[in-house]
């Protein structure tokens, strides 16, 4: 006789932020419903809800579960550039979440809450904390010419096939004037 199925709030949790990720990554957000992602899970919406809130806060909560900017901040200011252009170049087969994100992005451009939802969410979560990271009066340019620099390369790896299309010398000449580039803003 099997007892009543134990319940395991994190690992629900973990389910629903899993599924909503691949929902809106494929969807984009206009076409996922809160019904959808907890289908997904094989369990009640209301639950969905209780997590999360609201379809926004899912959809914030999936933005954030994709990119983690704490990466950038860690280790010693003077190889940044050569540490995040060597993530760039070479480490992308290792974070597939990102692209998940850049995914669920570009297909929720045409919402206009969800467009508020990426901004707000860009702005506290990675524009802020890197411009207070780089310092000085112009570091809200510096972050903005990094982060496009940043958000180009990583979209232009997918688009052309990543560095399979590169020899592995211009893999290396890629990494090193990427990051001298990052490095120049880095150190204003």
């Amino acid at each position: 006789m099997c007892g009543p199925r134990m319940r395991n709030s994190l690992a629900t949790r973990a389910a629903l932020l899993d599924a909503a990720v691949k929902r809106f990554a494929r969807d984009g957000y206009d076409d996922v419903g809160m019904r959808d992602v907890a289908g997904d899970v094989g369990i009640d919406a209301a639950l969905v809800v209780r997590y999360f809130g609201s379809k926004e806060q899912l959809f914030e909560a999936a933005i954030d579960a994709c990119f983690d900017g704490e990466h950038f901040w860690e280790g010693d200011r003077a190889d940044f550039g050569r540490r995040i252009a060597d993530q760039l170049v070479f480490g992308a087969a290792k974070k597939p979440g990102k692209m998940q994100g850049l995914s669920i992005i570009l297909r929720s451009l045409g919402s206009a809450k969800a467009i508020e939802v990426v901004q707000r969410s860009c702005v506290k979560d990675f524009m802020q904390p890197l411009t207070d990271w780089l310092g000085g009066h112009d570091a809200p340019v510096r972050a903005r010419l990094m982060a496009g620099l940043l958000m180009g390369m990583s979209i232009g790896r997918e688009m052309t096939g990543g560095t399979q299309t590169l020899s592995p010398e211009h893999c290396d000449l890629l990494r090193d004037r990427l990051a001298g580039l990052l490095q120049s803003l880095a150190d204003g």
